[in-house]
């Protein structure tokens, strides 16, 4: 009778990890190639009449990007919000299947503000944003991918199957949204802190672990 229960407890208990397994969804990374990155793929783009340091730090693996409501734009010449956003350079795609994953972190306080860019469309400057407000993550101001998203560090991946004119959100490996994109010719990734409407006089977000990956 002992050995009977100990054998029904092991079935659970493994039926009990592969369930967790399935909600959690396979590793939205599997199939892809990781391309190489280094420092000259990150282009920091920030108010022009600071230096970088003024706005950016990496120490320790991390990415740490702030800007306030009342800095400049990134050039002289641009009318739009204040800014201080990782532009990734050197993969720049028109076609194929390609990926971003990055670990993210936004601290309290924050909002008004996209931390996450799929920059390139038709009519429009992106296919995709992530956007923070009062503590919820959400697609553009549409649905929301993570009610509370303060004070912890977060898995992102996004992936933008340019041919079927889909992208997918993946948060901690969970799907958490499937969009159609918006067309457009050239796309680049960015992510970082870029004022939007209502924004907090402090905005901030944290980097790690970024990456860029594809399948053609």
């Amino acid at each position: 009778m002992g050995y009977s229960c100990f054998v029904l407890a092991i079935f659970y208990i493994v039926l009990l990890h592969l369930c967790t397994q399935r909600a959690k969804g396979a590793d939205p990374t599997v199939g892809f190639t990781s391309l190489p990155l280094n420092s000259s793929n990150f282009e920091i783009q920030r108010p022009y009449d600071l230096p970088q340091s003024a706005r950016y730090s990496f120490i320790n693996g991390v990415h740490r990007l702030w800007v306030y409501s009342t800095d400049k734009p990134h050039s002289p010449t641009s009318k739009t919000k204040p800014r201080t956003e990782i532009r990734i350079v050197g993969y720049n795609y028109s076609s194929g299947v390609w990926q971003f994953e990055g670990h993210g972190y936004v601290p309290k306080g924050t909002s008004g503000v996209c931390i996450m860019q799929l920059f390139g469309a038709s009519g429009q400057a992106t296919t995709l944003a992530m956007v923070v407000n009062n503590g919820t993550l959400s697609y553009y101001l549409n649905s929301v991918l993570v009610p509370h998203i303060y004070d912890q560090w977060f898995r992102l991946n996004v992936i933008h199957d340019v041919g079927a004119g889909k992208v997918r959100v993946f948060i901690n490996g969970g799907l958490k949204l499937e969009a159609n994109d918006h067309g457009g010719t050239s796309h680049y990734f960015k992510c970082g802190v870029y004022s939007q409407r209502t924004p907090s006089y402090y905005m901030e977000s944290r980097w790690k672990g970024i990456k860029v990956l594809n399948k053609m």
